[in-house]
């Protein structure tokens, strides 16, 4: 019997072409029509290599999500790692909730945060909400980080705006406590993504 035509491309050149789209101009910009015309295939072929699109982008965030450090990371490391990968990708942050992350390289880091975690000795379940607890610092953080580049703010610029903000709310008296720590010696500037990151595994961990 005569067989069927074999596919033209291979998932992980469709999944490669949908990151590239949602790369250079966002999640949103990402359709299946956007994607077959990008391959010159038929919409309904796309089909062949992914369920729908909630899948396609599950794919999408495990081809990005490749990650083999030369030893065990620690949290802090894996949390670097996640900013770094989300920078590359800015459309990372948006896709991550309610995802269905089963593929290997997410699983790969998934086992890879619970090695890290293994010494606290703490329940399986809380492991799992520390690292998803994580996840959503970074994410946060990231589209902070964006949306400030976007707007074309460097940190000083960013910081010396906020702090006047603060300086002319306190003047009204309304805020004593504001206005006690704007007084000290050495202004408040913004934490380092490092420093914000240790403080939150450490009160996970031992709080």
């Amino acid at each position: 019997m005569p067989r069927g035509r074999p596919p033209q491309r291979t998932r992980e050149q469709v999944v490669a072409a949908a990151v590239a789209i949602a790369d250079a101009e966002g999640l949103d910009a990402l359709t299946m029509r956007r994607l077959a015309a990008d391959l010159g295939a038929g919409v309904m072929s796309l089909y062949t290599y992914v369920r729908d699109k909630d899948d396609l982008v599950d794919q999408m965030v495990d081809r990005i999500s490749a990650y083999d450090p030369p030893e065990q990371p620690d949290l802090l490391t894996l949390t670097r790692w996640q900013r770094e990968l989300m920078l590359r990708h800015p459309w990372l942050p948006s896709a991550l909730p309610n995802r269905q992350l089963t593929g290997e390289n997410t699983l790969r880091y998934l086992e890879l945060g619970l090695a890290a975690l293994a010494p606290t000795g703490l329940p399986g379940g809380t492991k799992m909400e520390i690292l998803a607890l994580l996840t959503g610092f970074v994410a946060s953080y990231v589209s902070h980080e964006l949306a400030q580049a976007q707007a074309g703010l460097t940190d000083p610029e960013r910081i010396a705006a906020h702090i006047a903000q603060l300086q002319a709310a306190v003047a009204t008296g309304a805020y004593p406590e504001l206005a006690q720590v704007l007084a000290e010696p050495s202004p408040p500037v913004a934490p380092s993504f490092d420093a914000i990151a240790e403080r939150m595994i450490n009160g996970l961990v031992n709080g």
